[in-house]
């Protein structure tokens, strides 16, 4: 139940920021929207780290059925992705990361950072994934235009963008810094670097999903656990 303390909020916290969807965003200061969007991006990605936790089982460990049924559930409201399938790839990724079974991978010296995202994205934005998405984006429009004068603006601003903003982030974060060497990166097998980050920067960066190495050395690690690993504990 531990892990549901430090993931509750970000999940409370993610559907409270919904509320800014109907919001006028032409009324507001260009900075506070940037903050809003900027803000929305970093939930995004939290929910996604509430996910990954539960594609190794630590989300709800003692209860294996929910695990996974949160886990999902929180992957169809990061971006309708289908659990079993983003679960399956991820464990794939552990199981022989850099290598040719590896479909986060990007091999070195094929068309760079650009390419390896849009190789990472392809995995998980299936057109089938991608039809959902409009289809949850398209219903939100019409919703919203009953309530706001701007509905597509909204949308943009408040959901697209950030839910783009979030896939870099994981990205880069999460899966080209830290392996950008290939199967020179890191040691033990793991081919994986972690970033030289202090422990606030860690989290904004990802959620500490940037202490890689230490991830893939302990999968079974929670995110909020992953900077003791490194001597800089913030919670037992």
């Amino acid at each position: 139940m531990r892990q549901l303390g430090w993931s509750g909020p970000i999940v409370i916290a993610w559907a409270a920021s919904l509320l800014l969807l109907p919001l006028d965003g032409a009324s507001l200061p260009p900075a506070w929207l940037v903050v809003a969007m900027l803000t929305r991006a970093f939930l995004q990605t939290g929910l996604f780290i509430v996910a990954h936790d539960a594609m190794h089982g630590t989300l709800l460990p003692g209860s294996p059925r929910w695990n996974d049924r949160l886990g999902a559930m929180a992957l169809a409201c990061y971006a309708c992705l289908p659990w079993e399938d983003c679960r399956r790839n991820h464990h794939l990724h552990h199981r022989a990361p850099t290598s040719a079974l590896d479909p986060d991978f990007h091999a070195d010296g094929e068309r760079g950072a650009v390419a390896w995202y849009l190789r990472f994205m392809a995995h998980y934005l299936t057109p089938v994934t991608l039809a959902r998405l409009l289809g949850c984006w398209l219903v939100a429009g019409l919703l919203l235009g009953r309530i706001t004068p701007h509905p597509l603006a909204n949308l943009l601003l408040f959901w697209s963008l950030p839910l783009l903003l979030s896939s870099l982030q994981l990205f880069v974060v999460g899966t080209y810094l830290p392996h950008r060497g290939g199967s020179a990166a890191g040691a033990d097998g793991h081919h994986a670097l972690s970033l030289s980050l202090p422990p606030w920067l860690s989290f904004l960066a990802c959620y500490h999903f940037g202490d890689h190495w230490h991830h893939h050395d302990a999968p079974q690690r929670p995110w909020y656990r992953l900077p003791a690993a490194r001597g800089h504990p913030i919670g037992s």
